[in-house]
């Protein structure tokens, strides 16, 4: 039963873009909780997770002047290409935005301090490093990652140029 259950989580999760937890340190006796919206003015979801501009030097590449997609894969996984598909169309697309794919295999030190628990894994840097979100286990859909990038990257005037007119692009 508690496999089923597993399953039908994970199932579920595959793929979903979802916000970095940052783990809230504080009281745990039932005091009232910090409102992060109301001391930064940002809503959580738009906040930030840690900086991975190390990470992505340590692999001998650099972030993308507005976003970094870095992508973990490994060498017998389908929905890895499916991923790599995705992410380089969206990257093509979009100026200043740069896919980075990184073999899980032969990085494993990065994998463990990432936590990174599957391929394909998907972390959305910003233009600092930072992630903003993470997807695992299928690829992500092109809206979500467009989706995503117009959160995080100031409205320029960007126009999808990848000639996919199935899915619209919240960048314009």
């Amino acid at each position: 039963m508690l496999a089923v259950v597993v399953g039908v989580v994970t199932r579920t999760r595959d793929g979903q873009l979802r916000p970095v937890r940052r783990h809230a340190r504080g009281p745990v006796d039932g005091a009232v909780r910090r409102d992060p919206e109301k001391e930064t003015g940002v809503a959580p979801s738009a906040q930030a997770g840690p900086e991975r501009g190390a990470e992505i030097a340590a692999l001998g590449e650099t972030l993308g002047e507005r976003a970094t997609l870095l992508q973990f894969s490994s060498a017998f996984c389908a929905p890895c290409r499916a991923t790599r598909t995705i992410l380089a169309g969206v990257a093509k697309a979009v100026p200043g935005v740069r896919h980075v794919e990184v073999d899980a295999e032969a990085h494993l030190d990065l994998i463990r301090a990432l936590a990174v628990r599957r391929t394909p894994t998907v972390l959305i840097l910003d233009a600092d490093g930072r992630e903003v979100r993470r997807a695992s286990g299928a690829p992500p859909t092109r809206a979500a990652v467009y989706a995503t990038l117009a959160e995080i990257m100031p409205a320029s005037g960007v126009n999808r140029t990848d000639g996919d007119s199935s899915e619209s692009s919240p960048i314009a």
